[in-house]
């Protein structure tokens, strides 16, 4: 899974072409912590058709406050450039895959 460390990072994942999932989260944050092993074999698993990638809250503030995170963690879905959908909170792996489906479907 790919970690965006900066600015560059992320417009090279958004100009993938490819829908993009990125997950903000913290080291210290609990529910980040249970949430990473799903976002990471979901990440494996769709690597050919979807970009999943985590962004670091602490070391990346400039990105945080461009997507105007204010909980974590806080799983945003992109397509064609575009914030299409918004999640906060742990999600559970079936509730990610449904959502990941549906926007290889519209891909």
């Amino acid at each position: 899974m790919k970690e965006i460390k900066n600015v560059e990072d992320f417009k090279n994942i958004i100009d993938s072409g490819k829908p993009v999932l990125l997950d903000f989260y913290a080291d210290w944050c609990g529910p980040c912590q249970a949430l990473l092993p799903t976002i990471e074999k979901l990440a494996e698993k769709h690597s050919d058709n979807f970009e999943i990638a985590k962004v670091n809250v602490d070391q990346n503030q400039e990105l945080a406050m461009h997507f105007q995170v204010r909980s974590i963690p806080a799983l945003f879905f992109i397509q064609d450039g575009e914030v299409k959908e918004q999640l906060v909170g742990y999600q559970g792996e079936s509730a990610l895959e449904e959502k990941i489906q549906g926007y290889l479907v519209t891909a």
